[in-house]
């Protein structure tokens, strides 16, 4: 059985149609963390998917193996003028697969060396100018407008500025500072590049350019869960609010941004966490999404 029209139907279905059932849902935002497990669930599946469709398609049965190669031996690229072989019909319809699992990881590696490289730049720069607050356990910059970001990686910084020292008042500082640990025990940094490196790749695919915008967004909501453990809706929501103006660097992650109007909206609406059946649910799917391109390529055999 040719199984190369299933799997591309499988990956149209994946990158053009999950991306807007996964906008059109209203769990998402409740359970971020989880929504963005299941918009990598969905990378990783089509990029599962478009290789074994590639692979299929270049070798979609054994009858057209002679055909190719006799093609191929008529050009006089194979060994033997009159013989195909077998073995590098394999390994033609391997080139594939091979270009796109080398261009994901090229493009995870460019994405995650080119961060680090310029976080190292900035962070040399803000132990250089900024003071160390022991308090706080983060650095302080000279700079009046509030703003708190973090640098994550290997030698990870939380960054404020004396205007959000002076404005913000205990609780809120302790909010936002809770907010950017998050991101840096989480290693969201990771994640990013993870989806970054998807987008670079498939950037004419829907579900690459939502992934990459969804999860970003999601992430936040997640450190902003973190910080809600300790201090209250009202306290996130106007420590964002002072911070709504304030950017972060290339690299960076911060409390403010052009999210906070969707996130503060999140904070102070109603809190209904998704069902635990429901969340159950997402979460199998979402550990078998990547392995369905497999089941469709090598189904088990039965008896």
């Amino acid at each position: 059985m040719n199984v190369a029209p299933v799997l591309v139907g499988y990956t149209a279905a994946v990158g053009f149609v999950a991306p807007h059932v996964m906008l059109r849902s209203g769990w998402p935002h409740r359970a971020p963390a989880l929504a963005a497990a299941v918009w990598h669930a969905l990378s990783v599946s089509f990029s599962i998917g478009a290789a074994l469709a590639a692979y299929n398609l270049a070798m979609p049965a054994e009858h057209l193996h002679a055909g190719l190669m006799g093609l191929l031996h008529s050009c006089g690229l194979g060994a033997n003028a009159g013989q195909s072989d077998p073995d590098a019909a394999d390994r033609l319809a391997l080139g594939g697969p091979a270009v796109i699992a080398i261009a994901l990881f090229v493009s995870y590696s460019f994405h995650v060396v080119r961060a680090r490289r310029v976080r190292e730049r900035h962070r040399e720069a803000v132990d250089l100018v900024g003071r160390h607050s022991a308090r706080l356990c983060a650095t302080v910059m000279p700079y009046d407008v509030p703003a708190v970001y973090c640098l994550p990686g290997r030698r990870p910084r939380i960054v404020i500025s004396d205007g959000a020292v002076d404005h913000l008042t205990p609780a809120q500082l302790d909010a936002v500072l809770q907010h950017e640990q998050a991101h840096i025990t989480g290693r969201h940094h990771l994640v990013l590049a993870g989806v970054e490196a998807f987008h670079s790749v498939f950037r004419w695919l829907p579900l690459a350019r939502h992934a990459r915008e969804q999860t970003a967004l999601l992430l936040e909501m997640v450190a902003d869960d973190r910080a809600l453990r300790t201090q209250s809706r009202e306290v996130l929501a106007t420590a964002m609010y002072e911070m709504a103006a304030a950017r972060a660097p290339r690299g960076a992650f911060a409390a403010g941004g052009h999210t906070v109007l969707i996130r503060m909206k999140r904070v102070l609406g109603p809190r209904k966490a998704p069902h635990p059946v429901l969340r159950g649910a997402v979460a199998a799917v979402a550990a078998a999404v990547p392995l369905l391109p497999l089941l469709v390529a090598c189904p088990p055999a039965l008896g």
